[in-house]
């Protein structure tokens, strides 16, 4: 059996041509420009039509997903994909079964089947990208929240709230992820935030350079804050960290040798995976959902 995969991101939409055992036999990604949902929905389209050897649709979705039934209440930053029954919309556009289950899960999901997690009871994932994402392995299960909603890490704060909207102050406004880190460092250069890459950050602060030095002080600090309290509310055996940055060499390294500071640098390791987790883990998903029909 073939499944069409796809990873949905706010830049960039993974899709491959996955079997039920998990081996990805082609795969490509597109650029998206401004989260436009609808540009997503088209290149899943032509992406199924391309590969009629398919004989069903896992996905892979950032925000609020029911699982079940497939409606996402909130899209993260798919706007167009608030109250969207992607489900049903899909399986009426291309006569085929669907499935769909958010982002950071379809991660941890992988790791569970096949990576660090398989023998793990208790184990958290946390992936770093336009947001923060997280997902819970708890007592041998999946833990979703009465509103699909649990995992949520980027809604943490990491410093005390001030006057103005307490938002501002959580993982994913204040200063750890790597759109914010792009922006700060854009700014600095007088440059549109488009000229500026996460791993040109990295290199310079690497080449010693004084402010990109500051700038990835400052983004390794708010994920340790983050990490922190995930130890200390879990009790999890480790902590995965998923997203593109954890493919830099170096990075593990970087963040335990920050993390000694917290006294938490031994639960942390990376994905197993690497950006082919998503496709992976939405194929599981997919799986569970139709193994009974």
């Amino acid at each position: 059996m073939k499944i069409a995969a796809f990873d949905i991101g706010g830049t960039a939409l993974k899709m491959g041509v996955v079997t039920a055992s998990g081996e990805i036999l082609k795969k490509a990604k597109q650029p998206i420009s401004e989260s436009d949902g609808e540009q997503i929905l088209a290149a899943i389209e032509s992406w199924i039509t391309a590969n009629p050897e398919c004989t069903g649709v896992a996905i892979s979705a950032p925000g609020y997903v029911n699982p079940h039934t497939g409606f996402i209440e909130m899209g993260g930053a798919i706007r167009r994909f608030d109250n969207f029954a992607i489900k049903a919309w899909l399986e009426s556009r291309c006569g085929l079964p669907v499935a769909i289950e958010n982002d950071a899960n379809c991660v941890l999901l992988t790791e569970r089947w096949q990576g660090k997690g398989i023998n793990l009871s208790d184990f958290l994932v946390l992936t770093i990208g336009t947001g923060i994402g997280g997902a819970i392995f708890c007592n041998n299960q999946l833990v979703h929240g009465a509103r699909f909603r649990a995992g949520e890490f980027g809604y943490m704060l990491t410093s005390r709230p001030g006057t103005r909207d307490v938002r501002r102050y959580t993982m994913n406004e204040k200063n750890c992820t790597l759109r914010v880190l792009r922006h700060r460092y854009a700014q600095h250069l007088g440059k549109a935030f488009e000229e500026v890459t996460g791993e040109e950050i990295f290199d310079r602060f690497d080449a010693g350079d004084v402010v990109c030095q500051r700038l990835v002080e400052e983004f390794l600090n708010g994920l340790g804050t983050g990490l922190y309290n995930l130890v200390n509310l879990f009790d999890p055996q480790t902590i995965l960290i998923g997203g593109g940055i954890v493919e830099r060499p170096g990075f593990l390294a970087l963040m335990r040798q920050h993390l000694a500071w917290f006294g938490i640098a031994d639960y942390i390791d990376t994905v197993s995976h690497g950006n082919d987790a998503g496709l992976i883990g939405a194929v599981y998903h997919f799986n569970q959902q139709y193994s009974q029909r």
